[in-house]
């Protein structure tokens, strides 16, 4: 798999081999390990088709980004999409931890009030 280009191994079922796994270096998610019949029992059913993973499709282009906290499928066609409000998101969680450095309470940052969202867009979009 690694001399293919994967650069993870995901899957909402269980793997065998775990130390073989690990050994590769690619990171693996999964529900756990077991021993299932040799590979050789399996039955190959398709290529590049697409897969179900946790009761969500995933298709061929589907973006996956993945840490130990979990796995998230990102249909290609609303990547920019994600990804703004994904930015949009951090901007303002950096912004919500710079408050509680200078000693603001947490309830209302997270999540944010309508007033400290205000104080946020204002430091944001500051006046011309």
């Amino acid at each position: 798999m690694q001399q293919r280009g994967v650069a993870a191994r995901v899957t909402d079922g269980v793997i065998r081999d775990i130390d073989g796994a690990s050994a590769t270096a690619l990171p693996v998610w999964c529900q756990g390990t077991a021993s299932p019949p040799a590979v050789a029992a399996l039955t190959f059913v398709g290529w590049q088709a697409p897969v179900a993973y946790s009761g969500v499709a995933v298709f061929l282009g589907d973006i996956i980004v993945l840490d130990n906290d979990g796995v998230v499928v990102i249909p290609q066609a609303m990547l920019a999409e994600v990804v703004e409000v994904a930015e949009e998101q951090e901007r303002l969680e950096a912004w919500n931890l710079r408050q509680v450095e200078k000693g603001a309470a947490l309830p209302g940052l997270y999540p944010p009030n309508e007033q400290n969202l205000a104080r946020y867009r204002a430091a944001m979009n500051p006046p011309e």
